[in-house]
């Protein structure tokens, strides 16, 4: 579901816009420490660690480089966007940032479930959620991500999901990787304004 404050509109219209913008592209989308890695949403289950660390930053590079439009433009609408080893250009760009900022469900060939938003006993026949395809070639690392509120915090011996719905006036959890130690604190809104 989505809110119609679920926009990126206040960025936009922001007068520090371009600097706003300009930080949002250099950030990583995906952080790399053995044996953890640090992803908004979720690793597709053929893609090995190296090659998604590869994958990632290929699309920094590039989200860095004045070819950023037409990554954004190859990204919106992003339903149709499914990974292939042979994708080139902005869609395959475009593809992989699916992967590391959507991606919930898959079947267990890869293919990307892009509508579903719900509990994982709603996905769709035929998917599962990123983390319970096997084999996934990168069940070494411990993959720490979010974005899939539904879920909440979720944690397996190689998966810390830690989105808590925030967004939505649950939680903010926090996770110390050393013991596991998770820190949660309720979320209320407030406006913080400067005029």
């Amino acid at each position: 579901m989505v809110r119609p404050e679920d926009t990126l509109r206040e960025i936009l219209t922001a007068p520090d816009r371009d600097e706003l913008l300009a930080w949002l592209r250099r950030q990583r989308l995906l952080y790399r420490e053995d044996p953890f890695v640090l992803v908004h949403a979720g690793l597709l289950p053929q893609w090995s660690l190296d090659q998604a660390e590869r994958l990632a930053r290929e699309v920094e590079a590039d989200l860095q480089s004045p070819a950023y439009r037409d990554i954004l433009r190859a990204l919106y609408p992003s339903r149709h966007l499914q990974w292939s080893s042979d994708l080139t250009g902005p869609t395959r760009l475009a593809t992989v940032i699916k992967v590391l900022t959507q991606l919930r469900a898959c079947s267990p060939d890869g293919l990307m479930e892009s509508s579903f938003s719900g509990p994982p006993e709603r996905i769709p026949a035929g998917y599962l959620p990123w983390f319970k395809v096997e084999p996934r070639q990168h069940h070494d690392a411990i993959v720490v991500c979010g974005h899939w509120a539904a879920l909440g915090v979720h944690c397996e011996k190689q998966l810390l999901a830690i989105d808590s719905g925030c967004v939505w006036g649950r939680k903010l959890t926090a996770l110390r990787l050393e013991d596991r130690t998770l820190y949660q604190v309720p979320c209320t809104t407030i406006e913080c304004r400067g005029d």
